[in-house]
């Protein structure tokens, strides 16, 4: 019984350690439309790491993909405006994935 206590107290500590650490790198991107015809994305993480060299994607509504990227040493990603709707991809891997709408970019 002592062990089986003793085993789930170091499940539940690990638990909270690992989920404290998801918490601290979380993906962070935001888009804006500069007025001369592109699109400038800016991301990173909550923990103030650099997102230099993470996937970005751009696609249509029926997801087709229009540009094809990666954020630069600055941490941003520039590219020609589309003329149809689209949505940006932040793809840093699996739980660390950030779509961004045509809709919600503004000057």
């Amino acid at each position: 019984m002592k062990r089986a206590f003793l085993s789930l107290a170091v499940v539940l500590i690990l638990g909270l350690f690992l989920t404290s650490l998801s918490y601290a790198h979380t993906p962070l991107c935001s888009c804006s439309d500069e007025g001369d015809g592109t699109i400038l994305c800016e991301g990173g993480y909550s923990d103030g790491s650099s997102a230099a060299g993470v996937k970005m994607t751009v696609v249509d509504a029926s997801g087709k993909t229009l540009v094809e990227g990666k954020m630069n040493e600055d941490s941003e990603f520039t590219f020609k405006k589309p003329n149809v709707p689209y949505t940006v991809i932040f793809d840093a891997g699996p739980g660390h994935v950030v779509k961004v709408p045509s809709k919600d970019i503004t000057e």
